[in-house]
């Protein structure tokens, strides 16, 4: 049921963050789109706890592989999705910034004594920006999903490589080409692109 609503969540975040910078671009966009950031992050680290302490206890328990769960390798998945999705808003909010302070005039006025201090020492309006606090959560969000998949992903297996008929990964096998394929990627410009 955790990994369902991680990837509803996520789902959702992906579709808000489509409306950036676009027609229905508004500061309320921007307000769901920090909340459900927050939720995903939320409920990945609790289901990342969950999770890793259900595959350690059935380790204990019953002496079985740390590495059969599939639903931490779905997990894994969903959270390095969220990942890019993090990635994706910062890039974002970094090139199409948009006035929330209407939106936030409470959070404007200072609330601790330092703010209070400052203002009356430098006798102006210290406005914080609303911008750059988001980026730098954005940039704490992605700290804190890569430490979870990096916490997921000593409990899941790592994938093996396809292995040739001489024991080699396949893709350390040279491939041929002929003397005109050569010959053609001396003209980057025109030449196709080279896939393996």
């Amino acid at each position: 049921m955790l990994i369902l609503d991680i990837n509803a969540h996520v789902a959702l975040f992906r579709d808000m963050l489509i409306h950036v910078g676009q027609s229905k671009d508004n500061p309320e966009l921007r307000e769901k789109i920090r909340k459900y950031r927050h939720i995903c992050v939320d409920e990945c680290r609790h289901a990342v706890d969950v999770m890793t302490d259900l595959v350690k206890s059935a380790s204990d328990d019953d002496g079985c592989s740390l590495h059969d769960n599939s639903h931490l390798v779905s997990l894994y998945n969903l959270m390095q999705i969220f990942s890019r999705e993090l990635i994706k808003s910062y890039r974002l909010i970094q090139v199409m910034p948009m006035d929330m302070s209407k939106l936030h005039e409470n959070r404007s006025r200072p609330t601790n004594f330092g703010n209070v201090l400052g203002q009356l020492l430098l006798c102006k309006q210290i406005n914080p920006d609303f911008r750059q606090e988001e980026l730098c959560n954005i940039e704490n969000s992605v700290n804190v999903i890569e430490s979870l998949i990096a916490e997921v992903e000593s409990y899941i297996p790592q994938p093996q490589g396809l292995i040739g008929d001489e024991g080699k990964s396949l893709s350390y096998l040279p491939c041929k080409e002929t003397a005109h394929v050569k010959r053609n990627r001396l003209f980057c410009c025109i030449s196709r692109p080279k896939y393996k």
